[in-house]
């Protein structure tokens, strides 16, 4: 009789941990398999007649802090507090071709993690990528287009390099 129970007792504990063991397995790959995306606007960018005096309007009008490229709105990332983030806005002259293939006066610039990943994914999902993934010292970009031939700017950053960069030109943030 003790060897019955304690057998039905090993069955017991086996399918317990087994089921327990399938669960987690099943919880992580389903994890792996949720890649992150965009996680924040990483700039805006838009066509004007004249970009250095829509600088200087930002400026005086609403205290943005304007270098030669518009202004870097500084911040702090939501997944770890003591990382800073940064966000560019920048007007272009109207006959800028950074646009194309869109004809739209405008272009956001989505910060992503793992560009490569992304890339690989979107195009397996269809998107039209533009170009190849260009990388400098502050970060990954690559171009796609969205289904209304918006142009998009995907950029995997390295808040450290870009922060370096700034203090290079010269440039403050606005916070």
């Amino acid at each position: 009789m003790k060897k019955a129970t304690l057998m039905i007792l090993v069955i017991a504990a086996s399918f317990c941990f087994g089921f327990a063991f399938k669960t987690m397995i099943t919880t992580q790959s389903k994890d792996q398999k949720q890649m992150k995306r965009v996680t924040g606007i990483g700039g805006i960018f838009f066509k004007c007649k004249d970009p250095n005096k829509m600088k200087e309007w930002y400026k005086t009008h609403l205290g943005l802090n304007t270098n030669q490229y518009g202004t870097v709105f500084e911040w702090r990332q939501a997944s770890d507090s003591t990382k800073k983030g940064f966000s560019q806005w920048s007007p272009f002259t109207e006959k800028t071709k950074y646009f194309e293939p869109s004809t739209k006066e405008f272009m956001i610039n989505y910060r992503v993690e793992n560009l490569e990943a992304l890339v690989a994914a979107l195009k397996k999902e269809g998107v039209t990528v533009t170009d190849t993934i260009e990388t400098f010292d502050y970060g990954k970009f690559v171009h796609i287009m969205d289904i209304e031939g918006n142009k998009i700017e995907l950029w995997e950053p390295n808040d450290i390099e870009y922060e370096k960069l700034g203090i290079q030109i010269g440039s403050k943030t606005t916070k």
